[in-house]
């Protein structure tokens, strides 16, 4: 069975370890242990959730370079204490009393949600997926347990990037607000919706979150959910994997001639003269290292020329004026 990577739609109350088990248990029965996914959805979240296999998983670290696209729903009146509609009600108020106290117009709300572009801090909601102590927070939340001050102390806020919030529609009679932002990987769009309840003096919680792009994969990909796998066999998920070297958009592009790929497979170091650039690394690269300490921007994608046949990933030595292997993903020759 060839490595590749298969597109969910992740339906609500599934985590992403869920789909994952059972991706694992559909293909194991074709030897595949190795499957993983590219970016947790939240148990309520629904839509695009890369499943690596076999080999592809070794491309996952790659993804933290994508950006993601989520649709978003909210409302005003209201906060919880999981920041979405799931959670435990704060504080409710009546939308139309507060908008009117507070003067609280569509153009208010617009500009104060788009205020959240660019470089920003965020405090992650104390019911996440972020690990504290082994768990994911949201375990917490979802299984009616308290979170103690202990665990809520290691909560730490972190850096995140929004390049593009755009509103779809904001109800002012129902006090309702439906937009897509486009951010960087970590990014809690609970959070936006809380903040910007802040910001407006009314409170907001989510209502509903649909990611439709992980980078280059997008929601009309995800052609299956993970209700559908449990009927499937391996051989119908083989035919809906993308090629392992599918999300890689960001890296440039080497090939190189038979004899050179055949030394490549083995992990050996290959002179620069001896291959052929077709791209460079993109913007996005920049001030970027992997796992390894390596420069995303001097990282990539290489296939043999003759045959288009992806071998790896590399990365240039300028020192040694050398492309040499980061990851091979083809059996020694």
């Amino acid at each position: 069975m060839r490595d590749g990577i298969l597109v969910l739609d992740k339906p609500q109350n599934w985590t992403s370890s869920d789909c994952v088990a059972i991706c694992r248990r559909v293909l194991g029965v074709k030897g595949i242990k190795k499957v993983g996914h590219g970016g947790t959805l939240d148990p309520m979240a629904t839509g695009v959730l890369p499943i690596f296999v076999g080999q592809a998983t070794r491309i996952m670290e790659y993804m933290d370079l994508d950006s993601k696209t989520y649709v978003c729903n909210a409302r005003f009146g209201i906060t919880t204490d999981t920041l979405d509609i799931w959670g435990q009600v704060l504080e409710e108020q009546n939308w139309q009393d507060i908008r009117d106290r507070q003067g609280i117009t569509e153009e208010a709300i617009v500009e104060a949600l788009k205020g959240f572009e660019g470089d920003i801090e965020q405090m992650p909601p104390k019911y996440s997926a972020v690990r504290v102590n082994g768990k994911r927070l949201y375990e917490y939340a979802y299984k009616g347990q308290e979170i103690s001050e202990d665990v809520l102390a290691e909560i730490k806020p972190r850096k995140v990037y929004i390049k593009q919030i755009t509103v779809n529609e904001v109800d002012m009679k129902k006090g309702e607000l439906a937009f897509v932002v486009e951010c960087s990987k970590g990014t809690y769009v609970r959070t936006i919706c809380a903040d910007l309840g802040e910001k407006l003096g009314c409170g907001c919680v989510m209502t509903g979150l649909q990611r439709v792009a992980t980078g280059n994969i997008t929601i009309e990909q995800a052609t299956v959910d993970a209700e559908q796998v449990k009927e499937m066999d391996a051989g119908q998920l083989e035919k809906l994997l993308l090629p392992s070297d599918y999300p890689l958009v960001h890296f440039g592009r080497v090939t190189m001639p038979e004899d050179r790929a055949d030394y490549f497979s083995r992990g050996n170091s290959i002179w620069w003269s001896q291959i052929k650039v077709l791209e460079e690394p993109d913007e996005s690269c920049r001030g970027h290292k992997n796992a390894r300490g390596r420069d995303y921007e001097c990282i990539y994608k290489v296939y043999q020329d003759n045959t288009g046949e992806f071998l790896g990933t590399g990365f240039f030595d300028k020192k040694e004026n050398k492309l040499k292997a980061d990851k091979v993903f083809v059996s020694q020759r």
